[in-house]
């Protein structure tokens, strides 16, 4: 029997790894162009008149492929590792979480319960996640960090990272860790708390959160991924800056910094393009995500 529970939830880990690759992979290419509006603007708060200024002139620049999605093989990269293992750390938290409140079954959890199943989850995707995110933001803000000359500067993601591994060595790649915990773990309590309220909101009399089908789902992710971004990015701001600048600075300092030199709207700018992004982005994350996982443990049962 303990072996066949092991096997279970190995099979279990598994399928929410493979689920949260694939919902990684929809969620890049839906809203990378939004993401590197708002990492420009997050560091360059001063270059830009605002979200449609900022976009149009990162097209005429430099275009759609080398401009918008400026950084997609890193962002691939990074939403592919922070989210397989978001996703099977969530699992596996889910289960720890039920053993400690006395309900087996993952199904049973409350919305609170799920919110900090996430928050746990979050503190193990977040070593993966920094180092590809580290690439990801230099590369959206190339242009900018060289100067802004009219020859677009070019550097591929792997001579950036032996760039900075033969400078910095590797605590070079995790820059700006402490301020990703700071994000992501209060981040995904509102995530993935908001994201299974809005499920169980949304679910008719006598309907399990599972059978609310794909626009209803779209749509507990789009809730999930608003409440994230929007509690988190002050700390989002900050992580963004320590990055681009490569600064030695502790995450409060930077914080300070900001406050004193640009005020507190600062540590808001590029919410606007965040929010555009983040409603189709995690609405089709979820909907991968979970018919992924119903059709993997359909397909292994």
């Amino acid at each position: 029997m303990h072996g066949a529970g092991e096997s279970s939830s190995l099979k279990t880990g598994m399928i929410d790894f493979i689920a949260g690759t694939l919902g990684g992979v929809a969620l890049v290419y839906v809203s990378q162009p939004m993401d590197t509006v708002k990492v420009k603007m997050q560091t360059f708060p001063g270059l830009y008149k605002g979200l449609v200024n900022c976009t149009l002139q990162t097209f005429r620049r430099d275009g759609i492929v080398r401009g918008l999605y400026a950084g997609t093989l890193p962002a691939v990269v990074a939403n592919v590792a922070e989210n397989s293992v978001l996703f099977a750390a969530y699992g596996a938290c889910q289960q720890a979480v039920g053993r400690l409140v006395h309900k087996p079954a993952v199904a049973d959890l409350s919305a609170l319960e799920n919110a900090t199943a996430g928050f746990l989850a979050a503190f193990f995707s977040s070593f993966t996640l920094c180092p590809t995110e580290l690439i990801k933001c230099k590369l959206q803000a190339l242009r900018e960090t060289a100067g802004g000359g009219k020859g677009r500067p070019t550097i591929s993601s792997y001579a950036l990272v032996s760039q900075i591994l033969r400078t910095e060595g590797v605590p070079g790649m995790f820059r700006g860790l402490t301020s990703t915990f700071a994000r992501e773990m209060p981040g995904y309590f509102f995530f993935f708390g908001g994201y299974e309220q809005t499920r169980a909101l949304l679910a008719r009399p006598g309907q399990s959160k599972d059978e609310i089908g794909p626009v209803r789902t779209m749509a507990a992710g789009a809730v999930g991924g608003v409440a994230l971004w929007t509690v988190i990015f002050p700390a989002d701001v900050i992580k963004s800056r320590i990055q681009v600048y490569s600064m030695r600075a502790s995450m409060t300092q930077v914080g300070l910094d900001i406050f004193r030199k640009e005020g507190a709207l600062a540590f808001y700018n590029g919410l606007l393009p965040t929010i555009v992004r983040t409603i189709p982005a995690t609405a089709v994350l979820f909907v991968v995500y979970e018919y992924t996982k119903k059709t993997l443990t359909k397909l292994l049962e």
